[in-house]
């Protein structure tokens, strides 16, 4: 039977079927175990992504019609399917397989994979990340990847022959998961701070070869700052610098501190300058405190160049690596990647809002005029004041029915991520893009670009104590370590935030995990009346050996609540 199937069945499989019904041996076939057999791949999973693949459009249309109406197990189930084979593929097959063989193979898993992904997209089968496969950053070099993939957008392949049959994983950003993303937005920031760095270099060999050395540029964008009047400065710093000065690594300088910024300045200085941006009493923003999240404020009076300046800020973060807290929910990151935020966005910034409308759309009655009395309009607070403004033209003079309630919600939605912010959403966005715009940020989901952005919250404490360095005297068994251990993993959840803002500059932790922040413990010479002191720029924690864990948690705690600002010990 397998040898008929690979001899016969399969290669001859039309791509234009005499009869609809001759086409449910597409739906069948994968069903059949020996096309679920790795060893089977080869000569016949991978020949019948193939034949999926030449059908014409017309029978192509019908093969996604029913697989937009087949049960999740299955439609799951193709997607392992051929998830398996890129794996397969990819791990050693490359060598076994001439490269014509190879690229045709793996180009057909990946493209039946697109298929699929279209279809999903359409009808939600699965969620986005069954798509993921994980493997693909242990068995393929991303940054690499990434750059045949760059050089082929920029149409460069032509020029270098050996790209040009090459196939790049990047072209099918589904299969990526949120690591591998991050591990590319940063291969695409080293690769355009490179190119700043390179150009500033150039410029300034130039400039001293027609003696004019005092209009060299810095190959780092410098921001020196006032703690004092910290808004002002970065707002008229950041205004002197070009759009390429901004892809520069960043360093910062406080006036009149002496440490240098080895990355700890930096993370400060993005906490900082948020925190007083971001801070409720400008009228910015409007916090939510059900959510405890925060909004673009429909009644702001400040200038645009401070939202400008905001995603200026966020886009620095991500192109600087390094972790800022936004309390934003994520509408905003939708918007971003040009995803249309709804009701269950609302429903997370406003719970009780987005509740009362889904009521509205799930009351089973036919008096839902007379019942909810509504129109097209919306009671926004003021300064005190409350006025109604309309969603929709001549809303006031609208009533809300059984037949027109769905348009209202959505109209409902769309004013207030939308229309009501329009003008300063897009300051910060064009601030954000003007940094982090291209076509790796288009690779991400949105909750994987709020995760890139702020971090996550997947707290593993027993991670952060693994993954912890000892220096000086101290060990992981030393009782002063032990103590500390004891002592921190008794603390509440905030108050283990609360330490890591002061060890590392930051209450969140990266994409990567816990692991990555590698936290740094090392004894020192100071007595037990001394403090704990955060080296932030390398994430080091220097330890005086305490004899009791009640001095010990006492001047920990002191340390953590009374932290603030950077400077070298």
């Amino acid at each position: 039977i397998l040898k008929s199937f690979e001899s016969f069945l399969i290669p001859q499989l039309s791509s234009s079927p005499p009869d609809v019904e001759a086409m449910r041996i597409y739906l069948i076939l994968p069903e059949f175990p020996p096309f679920q057999d790795s060893k089977y791949y080869i000569t016949l999973t991978l020949p019948l992504a193939m034949a999926i693949l030449r059908l014409d459009t017309n029978p192509s249309k019908v093969l996604d019609n029913w697989w937009s109406q087949v049960c999740p197990r299955y439609f799951l189930r193709l997607v392992d399917l051929y998830k398996g084979a890129v794996v397969y593929l990819l791990s050693g097959r490359k060598t076994l397989l001439i490269p014509v063989l190879f690229s045709s193979y793996i180009t057909a898993a990946l493209r039946l994979l697109e298929k699929l992904h279209k279809v999903n997209q359409k009808v939600k089968h699965v969620e986005y990340d069954k798509f993921y496969i994980p493997e693909i950053s242990s068995l393929v070099d991303i940054q690499e990847d990434y750059l045949m993939w760059f050089l082929h957008q920029a149409g460069m392949s032509v020029c270098l022959s050996v790209l040009q049959d090459a196939v790049t994983l990047c072209s099918y950003p589904f299969i990526f998961d949120a690591q591998a993303k991050t591990k590319m937005l940063q291969t695409d920031a080293e690769l355009q701070m490179q190119v700043a760095i390179n150009g500033a270099n150039l410029q300034n060999v130039f400039m001293l070869l027609t003696l004019e050395p005092l209009l060299a540029r810095s190959p780092f964008l410098v921001l020196h700052v006032r703690r004092s009047n910290l808004v002002g400065d970065a707002l008229r710093e950041l205004s002197i610098h070009s759009d390429i000065d901004l892809k520069k690594p960043l360093k910062v300088i406080f006036d009149g501190e002496e440490a240098v910024d080895a990355g700890g300045v930096t993370k400060e200085f993005f906490l900082l300058l948020l925190k007083e941006l971001l801070n409720p009493i400008y009228g910015m923003f409007t916090y939510y405190p059900e959510s405890n999240l925060l909004w673009f404020s429909d009644t702001c009076f400040v200038e645009h160049n401070w939202f400008h300046l905001i995603g200026i800020i966020c886009g620095l973060a991500i192109y600087n690596f390094t972790v800022v807290d936004l309390h934003f929910p994520l509408a905003l990151y939708k918007k971003l990647l040009n995803v249309k935020p709804c009701l269950e966005d609302l429903k997370e910034l406003s719970p009780t809002e987005g509740r009362s409308l889904q009521q509205l759309l799930d009351y089973p009655g036919e008096d839902v005029e007379e019942t909810f009395c509504l129109n097209f309009t919306i009671c926004r607070e003021s300064y005190g004041v409350t006025e109604q403004k309309n969603l929709i033209e001549d809303g006031d003079k609208i009533l809300v029915q059984n037949d027109n309630r769905e348009e209202f919600v959505e109209a409902y939605v769309n004013y207030i991520f939308n229309l009501s912010i329009h003008e300063w959403y897009t300051a910060f966005s064009t601030g954000f893009l003007k940094v982090c715009g291209g076509k790796v940020l288009e690779l991400f989901q949105p909750t994987e670009l709020r995760a890139m952005i702020v971090g996550n919250s997947n707290y593993n404490w027993e991670e952060l104590e693994e993954s912890a360095v000892y220096k000086g005297d101290y060990t992981a068994t030393h009782p002063t370590v032990r103590m500390f251990w004891e002592t921190f993993h008794a603390f509440p959840l905030e108050k283990k935030k609360k330490f890591l803002l002061f060890l590392t500059g930051s209450d969140r932790i990266p994409i990567y995990g816990m692991s990555s922040l590698r936290i740094v413990i090392q004894s020192t010479a100071s007595g037990e009346q001394y403090l704990p002191v955060a080296h932030t720029c390398y994430n080091l924690l220097d330890l005086p050996k305490y004899t009791s864990k009640e001095i010990l948690s006492a001047r920990l705690v002191q340390a953590i609540d009374h932290y603030e600002g950077f400077s070298l010990a």
